[in-house]
């Protein structure tokens, strides 16, 4: 009977997570889709880091702003219906924003109002997305779950910007926005329809003062503070997020004034990370990575470095595209390992407020690191500036081996797993 139980519970979970991975997997395919197709047409339409560093910062910002409250909600209710209310936010301004381009009303900055208002709407999606695996997928299997997961969203980054670089060159941009309205529809309908979660954290009655919300909030940074070895991978991914900017948001404009301006190649480099990150998330799920995870983060961190300065100095378009694969497959290695760790090492109840904590600081990150190479790549050449990025994500990589508290959690992980 308890090994009927047991079958029973284990295909439960599966067709959840199944569902819940397939879901999210058209959602996001259909909303890469059109955010590749916004990013190319300002890039070949400007070429300049100027407009790049606007865009950067009208895609992070607003899931700064939003984030410590999205982590209050997907702490305080139902985090499918959280998931569910985004998207359907996200897909309704890209509609609105293809009715006013059929209409005429073709504009840049139309376009920078959308993709700000996308990312409220994403700032509220993720810190409920990473808060609800745990309640979907058993901790034992949580490793296995994110790299599975993390090759999906890899796929996704494969065939999206196939697709749009296609679509970019045979349509114009409205009619890629109708793309993500109809995938939005069918990820939530199945993420509605399909996708069961047993031990809701909706509560009733709860105080809407923003007084308690801001408590709330302190709360969650308490809690950060209180784990050494929290604080310093929050604090390393704020520091990589920076220093990763010119190798994630510079390469295309490298490639357009290097190597030519061509949609396909846009499309190619793109390609090239994603197959990278499928390969990787497929070898994390399948490999696991070393008995402690912290040096599985610290290898990809290497790695990352390593192939930052590559981009720097390689002269031909090809090889260029062989270090962009090795460098996506470095990707997956850094982040299936730190979200295990964080899911099985986080009090559920303040899960959601730590990881939109860790989304604020990537947030931050990222438009500080725009602010701060994007106008410069106007002035200096990429090749130099991710030449020196790239030593700088070298050094700190080794550096982590010198946190004691960091390397303890990963050496816990690993027993808690086998003891599973």
């Amino acid at each position: 009977m308890d090994h009927d139980a047991q079958n029973k519970n284990n295909s439960e979970w599966k067709r959840n997570a199944g569902f819940f991975i397939g879901g999210q997997f058209v959602s996001m395919f259909g909303s890469m889709l059109v955010q590749h197709a916004i990013t190319w047409h300002i890039t070949l339409k400007t070429q300049s880091g100027v407009w790049m560093t606007l865009f950067t910062c009208a895609a992070l910002l607003p899931m700064v702003l939003v984030s410590p409250f999205a982590g209050v909600w997907a702490d305080r209710h139902n985090r499918k219906y959280l998931i569910n209310i985004a998207d359907a936010a996200i897909a309704i301004i890209t509609l609105i924003l293809a009715v006013l381009f059929f209409m005429g009303y073709e504009n840049i900055l139309l376009m920078l109002i959308a993709v700000m208002i996308r990312s409220f709407g994403q700032g509220i999606q993720q810190p409920a997305v990473s808060a609800l695996i745990p309640q979907i997928v058993p901790g034992e299997q949580l490793t296995r779950f994110n790299g599975i997961q993390s090759s999906v969203q890899s796929l996704t980054m494969f065939a999206a910007p196939m697709l749009s670089g296609v679509l970019l060159t045979l349509l114009p941009i409205e009619y890629i926005f109708f793309i993500d309205v109809i995938t939005a529809a069918i990820g939530i309908s199945v993420v509605f329809f399909f996708v069961h979660v047993h031990h809701s954290n909706k509560e009733k009655d709860l105080d809407q003062s923003i007084g308690a919300y801001i408590e709330e909030i302190k709360v969650g940074l308490r809690y950060i503070g209180g784990k050494p070895w929290l604080k310093v991978l929050m604090g390393y991914t704020a520091f990589f997020s920076v220093f990763a900017t010119p190798a994630a948001m510079l390469t295309p404009l490298q490639v357009a004034r290097t190597f030519g301006d061509d949609v396909w190649r846009l499309a190619a480099i793109e390609i090239g990370f994603a197959l990278g990150m499928t390969a990787g998330g497929i070898a994390i799920s399948i490999w696991g990575g070393f008995r402690n995870k912290v040096h599985t983060i610290i290898m990809a961190c290497i790695a990352f470095g390593l192939t930052t300065v590559l981009f720097g100095v390689v002269p031909n378009f090809w090889l260029y595209l062989f270090i962009m694969l090795l460098c996506g497959a470095a990707m997956p290695m850094f982040n299936t390992p730190a979200m295990t760790l964080m899911q099985t090492n986080i009090d559920p109840l303040v899960m959601g407020r730590v990881f939109s904590v860790l989304m604020m600081i990537n947030g931050l990150a990222m438009p500080i690191g725009m602010t701060i190479f994007g106008p410069l790549g106007d002035v200096v050449r990429i090749e130099s500036m991710l030449i020196v990025a790239g030593i700088l994500l070298l050094i700190s990589g080794f550096s982590l081996f010198t946190f004691k508290s960091l390397d303890e959690v990963g050496v816990l992980a690993t027993g808690q797993h086998e003891a599973k």
